[in-house]
C-alpha cells in the first residue's frame, strides 16, 4: 500500500499506510482527522489513483440533506414522459405512475453513486460542516451498504467502496459514526517528509528552494496565527516562487508573496514582522525548526 501510494506522488508514513490497508481489506470507512492542508483530501485521490478506481466526491455543507447525497428524481423527464405517454392515450393511472418511477428517471448523487461502481472510493469531504442529521443518513448507509428509495425498494451494492471520510474539526462528529470507522490522525509532516512531498510534488523546484520554504513555513507554524499554514500552502508558495524564476527564497521574495501562503491579513502583517532574513540564514544552514 505504501509503494503504490508513493507512486502516486503521495508519500505516507506507516501508520497512515495501515490505515490504509485495513481500510481496503476490511471494508471499514476511514475516519481522517486534522487540520486544513495536511493532506486529507489528497489521500482519496492517491488511493484512487492507486486502486485504478474512480473517485467519488460529496463536498459536505451546512444544510446538505439526503437528496443531494444520495439520490433525486429527473422531475423535467418525468414531465415529459407523462405528456407523451397523455398523448399516446395512456389513461391508466397506475401504469402511469410505474412509468414516471423507474430507474431511467433515478438521478444517483455521489452516496448511491459510489454503491453501484465497484471498484471506486467516496470521499466525504468536510463532514464536520454538516448538520448532525446528516450523520444520520451517512450512518445508516455505512452500516448496511443500502440505500432505500420507496418507489423502487432496496439498492444494494454487490460490494462497497473504500470511503474516505475527512474533518477539519470545526466540531464533534458523533461518536457512533466514528465508531464504525478507522480513525487516522492527520498531523504536518516532519521536515525531511515535507522537503521530499514538495520534491516529489514539485520536480521542478530546486532542492534548495524547496528546503528554504519547507523551513520558512515551519517558523510560521511556531507563530500564533490566525491559520498556520500547511503542506498545501507550503507546495503553493513553492510553486509560486519557481512561476517567479526563484531558485531560493530571500527574505525579500518572501515578504513579497506571503500571500501564497497566509490567508490572512493579521497573519501576514505577523510575517512580516519577523526577521525573514535571520530565518533563511538558519535554513541555509541547515536549521529544521
Amino acid at each position: 500500500m505504501r509503494a503504490r501510494l508513493q507512486e502516486t506522488g503521495y508519500l505516507v508514513d506507516d501508520g497512515l499506510a495501515v490505515a490504509c490497508f485495513l481500510a481496503v481489506r476490511l471494508h471499514r470507512p476511514l475516519f481522517c482527522e486534522g487540520d486544513a492542508g495536511t493532506g486529507k483530501t489528497a489521500l482519496a485521490a492517491a488511493l484512487a489513483g492507486a486502486m485504478g478506481a474512480p473517485l467519488i466526491r460529496l463536498q459536505c455543507y451546512e444544510g446538505i440533506d439526503a437528496a443531494q447525497a444520495l439520490y433525486d428524481w429527473d422531475f423535467p423527464r418525468q414531465l415529459l414522459h407523462l405528456k407523451a405517454a397523455e398523448a399516446g392515450g395512456v389513461t391508466d393511472a397506475d401504469l402511469l405512475e410505474r412509468g414516471l418511477y423507474s430507474p431511467r428517471f433515478l438521478i444517483a448523487r455521489p452516496l448511491l453513486r459510489a454503491l453501484e461502481t465497484w471498484p471506486s472510493v467516496l470521499l466525504v469531504d468536510e463532514i464536520d460542516r454538516a448538520d448532525e442529521e446528516f450523520e444520520a443518513v451517512l450512518l445508516e448507509l455505512l452500516s448496511e451498504w443500502t440505500v432505500t428509495v420507496p418507489e423502487l425498494g432496496t439498492l444494494r451494492g454487490e460490494r462497497p467502496p473504500v470511503v474516505v471520510l475527512t474533518s477539519n474539526r470545526t466540531r464533534e462528529v458523533h461518536d457512533a459514526l466514528k465508531r464504525r470507522c478507522l480513525y487516522h490522525w492527520f498531523d504536518h509532516p516532519d521536515f525531511a517528509r515535507e522537503v521530499a512531498i514538495v520534491r516529489r510534488r514539485l520536480p521542478q523546484v530546486t532542492e534548495r528552494l524547496a528546503v528554504e520554504v519547507t523551513h520558512a513555513v515551519r517558523a510560521l507554524r511556531a507563530r500564533d496565527l490566525l491559520k498556520p499554514p500547511g503542506v498545501a500552502e507550503t507546495l503553493d508558495w513553492a510553486e509560486a516562487l519557481h512561476a517567479l524564476g526563484a531558485t531560493a527564497l530571500d527574505a525579500e521574495l518572501a515578504t513579497t508573496t506571503l500571500g501564497a501562503v497566509l490567508k490572512y491579513h493579521e497573519d501576514i502583517e505577523q510575517a512580516r514582522g519577523l526577521d525573514l532574513t535571520a530565518l533563511l540564514a538558519s535554513a541555509a544552514t541547515g536549521g529544521t525548526s
